[in-house]
């Protein structure tokens, strides 16, 4: 899969970091504050939103008095120590990374996250260098599957979508990488491992950690070199 790839975007939750496990249970907590059960289908509803898309269906559908940046920045606030401590890299992810570094492949970030916690995470785990752009769904206009964040960080890498790869998670990252032009791997994740049938069918490719992409790209070249 990385044979044409002249540059890898990746998500950020659930792909590049292991951290959905979080979201759900600030989610309960936020919302029991106010005595509302967190209703069982709303992680896969709001999948992909944006920050700001995600804080405004909370206020409209739940009634929180709360203004838009009050209640994102009380979020930051509750997932930030998180995203600092407890959340680690993928299995595999940094190695990739070094991988693709070294090989001279531009990479990018596109996220649904808030530019706050991108950073927190970029900072925690000391992967900054390896990214030549990394864009949030609110700066980029529309929350996934709207393809908007992933031809905005294509065209800032200077690569056509189509010479593009993109690592996801969800359903709904997934196809805002197909309505962009550009091949999907899935990579697995506890969240979304309800939806796999689902996910290969959308997908390209997919792994179950970056380590067994990485291992099949250096079989495929041994096996190259041996021709």
């Amino acid at each position: 899969m990385l044979k044409y790839a002249k540059a890898v975007l990746f998500d950020l939750d659930g792909t590049l970091v292991d951290s959905m496990w979080m979201w759900k249970d600030i989610d309960m907590e936020y919302l029991g504050k106010y005595g509302i059960t967190l209703p069982p289908e709303l992680q896969e509803y709001i999948e992909g939103m944006s920050f700001s898309e995600v804080s405004a269906y909370f206020k409209e559908a739940f009634g929180i008095k709360e203004s838009l940046e009050e209640i994102k920045s009380e979020w930051v606030s509750m997932a930030k120590y998180k995203y600092t401590h407890e959340v680690p890299l993928k299995p595999g992810a940094l190695r990739f990374l070094k991988h693709l570094k070294e090989q001279g492949i531009p990479m990018g970030i596109a996220t649904s996250n808030s530019r706050d916690l991108l950073d927190a995470v970029l900072e925690s785990l000391e992967i900054s260098p390896y990214f030549d752009c990394c864009m949030t769904s609110c700066e980029a206009g529309a929350g996934k599957p709207a393809p908007d964040i992933y031809l905005k960080v294509a065209k800032i890498l200077k690569t056509e979508p189509k010479d593009c790869l993109i690592f996801e998670d969800t359903p709904a990252g997934i196809l805002a990488g197909n309505r962009a032009g550009i091949p999907v791997c899935a990579m697995a994740d506890e969240n979304s491992a309800g939806r796999k049938d689902q996910i290969l069918q959308m997908a390209d490719y997919y792994a179950e950690t970056f380590d067994q992409v990485l291992d099949r790209t250096y079989r495929n070249l041994k096996s190259s070199a041996a021709k």
